[in-house]
């Protein structure tokens, strides 16, 4: 069945899904990246690690005023997901996919019992290092060579990062397989 790679990034309060709220979802369609879903979700509880509130530049009480219910946001997230990977298989792509993936998978079984992206995600890092044989410290945004990287900044906002990311994947994609078209 004919594949449909989606970039998702998230905003988390913490390392670990359950014991911190998933607190934004970014997502985009690789090769073309104005295709987007993007929600905030109101925290499950009040853990936070302070770094990781620091880097999002918000804080918990905001998202707990403006954030949608989870259950609400997920189902729209898999309705997205459905429209867009139609009748292809839809494949999760983030960059450090196991952060990201912990979290999307939780709050889909969590609350809607299932993940329309089956059990497994991709991950960038891991593709790169692959693909350049280089070392898990050298698999880094930062050091990943410029050629890989899209016009897309990281800026902890989920969806641009999921734009940043999709660019990366497919700049990747093209590189290893250049008479490829993205899906």
């Amino acid at each position: 069945m004919p594949e449909t790679y989606i970039s998702v990034d998230v905003e988390a309060a913490g390392p670990i899904p359950g014991a911190y709220s998933l607190l934004s979802i970014g997502a985009c369609l690789v090769g073309n990246t104005d295709e987007t879903f993007y929600a905030e979700l109101r925290p499950i509880n009040e853990a936070f690690v302070p770094s990781a509130m620091e880097a999002i530049r918000r804080t918990l009480r905001e998202f707990a005023e403006n954030g949608r219910d989870p259950i609400d946001a997920m189902q729209e997230f898999r309705v997205w997901i459905g429209r867009v990977s139609k009748e292809t298989t839809p494949v999760f792509v983030g960059f450090n996919a196991p952060f990201d993936w912990s979290f999307i998978n939780w709050y889909f079984h969590t609350y809607l019992g299932d993940n329309p992206f089956g059990f497994a995600g991709l991950d960038i890092k891991s593709y790169y290092m692959g693909m350049a044989r280089c070392a898990w410290a050298d698999t880094r945004s930062s050091r990943i060579p410029a050629q890989f990287k899209g016009t897309s900044l990281h800026t902890h906002h989920a969806l641009n990062d999921a734009i940043e990311q999709a660019e990366m994947f497919e700049r990747m994609r093209r590189f290893t397989r250049p008479n490829i078209s993205p899906q």
